[in-house]
């Protein structure tokens, strides 16, 4: 992930794992978040939690502009506002009641949040294309052990030297396990994607043994 000495820019998912008024659970480095796409397609990143009660609002439903909580309803704009309380109709919600949001940038067909304030905007990975997203549970180092290489300051590993046709994108999360994101050259066929599929699946196992020995000594 970007570093800088306010933020950071940290991929939470992939563009095509969020259509069109869906709500998803997401999480960054400081905690959970309702990661949201409006029904004309802007994405949003809420605070999981409804202020009224405290249910999840990715556990909630989007519809048209607005993600609303599945207990009550209560209704939130993109900016973080309630929109409004359906047991009371005619009530304009107080500007107070409101939940924290985070900046959100789609780039290279990665969804980015920032956590603090980021200087710049997030890297766009120009040539790659998302294949899948896989959690590990095991720490960034060791995926990089198992994977024999380091990630570059955007948290990007590449795989296979001499063809550069896989690359990892890797998000720590809170609890010590990491997030990665598989992508591939734009010019490779199906026969390449499946077996970098499998290629993940294997060096996930890798990194998770390396982890338990950590532990264990």
């Amino acid at each position: 992930m970007p570093s800088d000495p306010t933020g950071f820019w940290t991929p939470v998912a992939l563009s095509r794992d969020l259509p069109a008024a869906t709500v998803m659970p997401a999480r960054t480095a400081s905690g959970s978040i309702a990661l949201w796409r409006s029904a004309s397609g802007r994405v949003s990143a809420s605070a999981d939690r409804c202020p009224h009660r405290g249910m999840r609002l990715s556990h909630g439903f989007v519809r048209g502009e607005a993600l609303s909580c599945i207990y009550h309803g209560w209704s939130y704009g993109q900016a973080g506002n309630c929109l409004r309380i359906p047991a009371h109709p005619g009530l304009a919600p107080p500007e107070s009641i409101r939940v924290a949001t985070h900046e959100v940038e789609e780039a290279g067909s990665v969804i980015w949040v920032a956590v603090g304030t980021p200087a710049s905007k997030p890297p766009r990975l120009d040539g790659l294309i998302p294949l899948r997203s896989l959690t590990a549970f095991a720490g960034t180092a060791a995926i990089e052990a198992a994977a024999s290489a380091k990630a570059n300051p955007d948290g990007l590993i590449e795989l296979g030297a001499s063809t550069g046709s896989l690359c990892l994108l890797l998000s720590a999360q809170e609890d010590g396990q990491t997030l990665i994101h598989v992508l591939l050259r734009d010019d490779v066929g199906p026969a390449a994607a499946i077996g970098a599929s499998r290629a993940c699946e294997s060096l996930r196992r890798r990194a998770e043994g390396l982890q338990k020995k950590e532990i264990a000594q």
